[in-house]
């Protein structure tokens, strides 16, 4: 658990480098991010490399014993290489080049551009080998940021024909497994096959999903050629890339596949905003911690092993809608959050706002006259604090480094299902990512570790399991699904399961398709929700609210009980809720889309039927975390909590009076804590 910083000496005067790095290490900081935007900088004219201003950064970074964490600048190819090579650029969807000016302007399936990354890579590499100093390595940055991972250029165009090719060996195959003969779109050859570009109505789904998951492993395959280069030049380094929060458009388990470990960057101030029409002024403030809790579950998972925020939010940013100033002490909760839920470091993004380019208003732990802003103060706590929960561990605790914590629930998590139902929702509220959280959320409400892991994970060492809209099932997932059950697992699926195949064709069975056996039960009827129809169910005594999509559902086994039915309206008394059991284990289907409290109710029941241990239903915006017999009391609300941790306990960080935007850290389990929210006065 270390502090980091995002640096950039190129931005200002080299006789300021020494003083900014002294200032760093005074404060506490272990990593320095640099380089990611520097081609101009490191090679201005072709083949006339410039090296010595990082180098002597690198330098300094070593002395003050520090470490840098270097960047390949591939993410801004210079003016003088897309003059040379205006081929290298990407083309949207009408076919308009997009142009030199901002960042990310370059194809993935360029070999121009493959060629020259390879070039700047291998020398940057070399060049560093053998530095000290250097600990790893970041490749490119947030890989498809301003909608970049799907170019349609001819590059492009040639690289689909050969990824179909070798899928699908001969065009009959793909005629048939897509179901071309719709709308006259079968093809005589992989040459006819164009990038799904712009057209009069919307393109075949089958088509469409296969160019997703040709554009993400085009990202996947550009990233193993910088890691494979960084390894032989050093294979001590890390290598590793930044991710982004919520983002749908690459497959993140691919891709750090490649990686030592994950790292994505944190803005909640600013992802809140995007994510929701109606944030709370708390959540304004802070965040929304279950929408960051997600992400740093799912960059864990992605590897399996500790990752780090390389872009932790310093104060107020530039690019949300709003730039509201974070709650006092948001930074330094963000930090301590993040370390809860995983991560070995939060690096601040940046160290001294820029007077200059796109990002003015963003700030740093800096201002740009070199005066400490709100951060600087958050960062420098956060370190020290660190500081001393490892001296505690490692002196008075178990001696272990930390490392991740152990979940023993997982929520299935699918690019494939995300990118399907985004080709076709069906109702313009649906969003895959907001549906698994309604149920993510109700797992942190009761302080229950997750792992956000995809379907084809070896599920047998989680007591439960849920899986948000398994809309693309074949028969050997249903078949692995059907394995955990029987064995004891306890499963929760939700509704638009087992639709489709994965080629993106409906079933030909009746939905919920190969899952059928396992759920007990099938889908008689449909509907896409809008909000001017009221939907209710009936669950456990009580009635609830739900909304977006509703299947009804028809019990086909004799093991299979109905446990919810819909109130009201055209669907009143069909069945809404299943519960199967299979084997050793039960399963449950969730057919709507549930209201907070009902998802809380689902879960709980869930979790009861596993044997999951629990804390009771947390105040909103309140959330515990355990990593290494460690407990995080964070409190992203305006209103101050009190945690009883009972006499055999300790506080490390804080203490029993958790203030707003305020974080506790204690050797209690969260199962034995008391937590009351306080109203201000």
């Amino acid at each position: 658990m270390r502090v980091g910083v995002c640096y950039f000496p190129e931005h200002w005067p080299a006789e300021r480098l020494g003083r900014d790095i002294e200032r760093m290490a005074d404060a506490g900081l272990q990593y320095v991010r640099m380089g990611e935007f520097s081609w101009s900088r490191l090679e201005p004219e072709p083949g006339e490399l410039d090296f010595e201003w990082l180098n002597e950064a690198v330098s300094v970074i070593g002395e003050h014993g520090m470490q840098a964490v270097l960047c390949t600048p591939t993410a801004t190819p210079p003016k003088w290489l897309v003059d040379e090579y205006p081929g290298i650029r990407q083309e949207e969807a009408d076919g308009t080049p997009r142009h030199y000016g901002s960042r990310r302007h370059y194809c993935y399936n360029s070999e121009i551009y493959r060629r020259e990354t390879r070039r700047i890579t291998e020398t940057l590499a070399a060049a560093f080998a053998d530095d000290p100093a250097v600990a790893g390595w970041q490749t490119d940055n947030e890989y498809g940021c301003h909608g970049t991972i799907r170019c349609y250029c001819d590059d492009c165009a040639t690289a689909f024909r050969q990824w179909l090719k070798e899928k699908y060996g001969d065009i009959e195959t793909l005629n048939e497994s897509w179901g071309n003969a719709f709308w006259s779109q079968e093809l005589n050859s992989f040459a006819q096959v164009d990038p799904p570009r712009h057209t009069a109505a919307d393109h075949h789904p089958a088509r469409l999903l296969d160019y997703y998951r040709f554009s993400s492993d085009s990202v996947v395959e550009y990233n193993r050629l910088q890691t494979d280069l960084l390894r032989e030049a050093n294979d001590d380094w890390f290598v590793t890339h930044n991710f982004m929060g919520h983002f749908g458009a690459l497959d993140a388990y691919d891709v750090s596949a490649d990686l030592d470990f994950a790292s994505w960057d944190s803005y909640p101030t600013g992802h809140v905003q995007e994510r929701s029409t109606a944030a709370t002024s708390a959540q304004l403030r802070a965040g929304d911690p279950d929408q960051i809790a997600l992400n740093h579950d799912l960059y864990r998972s992605a590897t399996g092993s500790p990752f780090w925020v390389m872009e932790q939010q310093p104060g107020d940013i530039n690019w949300p809608p709003y730039s509201t100033q974070p709650g006092e002490g948001a930074m330094r909760l963000w930090a301590q959050f993040a370390a809860a839920h995983g991560a070995d470091v939060v690096s601040y993004f940046r160290w001294r706002q820029c007077r200059m380019g796109q990002e003015q208003y963003h700030s740093g732990l800096l201002a740009p006259d070199g005066s400490p802003n709100r951060g600087y103060h958050d960062a420098t706590q956060a370190s020290t604090e660190f500081d001393e929960l490892l001296c505690d561990r490692a002196e008075g605790g178990d001696g272990r480094t930390p490392r991740i914590p152990e979940a023993n629930v997982a929520i299935l998590h699918d690019y494939d299902n995300l990118w399907a139902l985004e080709i076709e929702p069906n109702t313009p509220n649906f969003d895959y990512w907001e549906h698994l959280e309604t149920y993510y959320a109700a797992l942190q409400a009761r302080s229950v570790t997750v792992d956000i892991v995809p379907p084809s994970t070896e599920l047998a060492d989680y007591d439960a399991v849920v899986a948000p809209t398994l809309y693309l099932v074949d028969d050997r997932l249903a078949e692995r699904l059907d394995s955990y059950v029987r064995s004891g697992g306890e499963l929760l699926v939700t509704m638009r399961s087992g639709v489709k195949d994965p080629y993106n064709k409906l079933h030909e069975t009746q939905q919920p398709g190969p899952l059928t056996d396992l759920l007990g039960t099938e889908v008689t009827r449909f509907e896409s929700v809008p909000e001017r129809i009221e939907s209710s169910v009936g669950y456990g005594g009580e009635r609830f609210a739900c909304h977006v999509w509703n299947d009804w559902l028809s019990p086909v086994s004799d093991s299979a009980d109905v446990v919810g039915r819909y109130v009201g309206e055209l669907a009143d008394g069909e069945a809404a809720v299943v519960h199967n059991t299979v084997g050793d284990g039960s399963v449950v289907y969730v057919g709507t889309w549930p209201e907070a409290s009902l998802a809380d109710e689902l879960v709980d029941d869930l979790l009861t039927r596993a044997d999951v241990k629990t804390t009771p239903r947390l105040p909103n915006q309140v959330r515990m975390a355990q990593r290494n017999g460690l407990t995080w009391v964070t409190n992203f609300s305006s209103d101050p909590v009190t945690v009883d941790i009972g006499a055999d306990a300790r506080w490390l960080v804080g203490d029993e009076s958790v203030d707003s935007y305020d974080v506790a850290v204690t050797d209690a389990a969260p199962a034995t804590l008391s937590v009351q929210q306080q109203e201000r006065e």
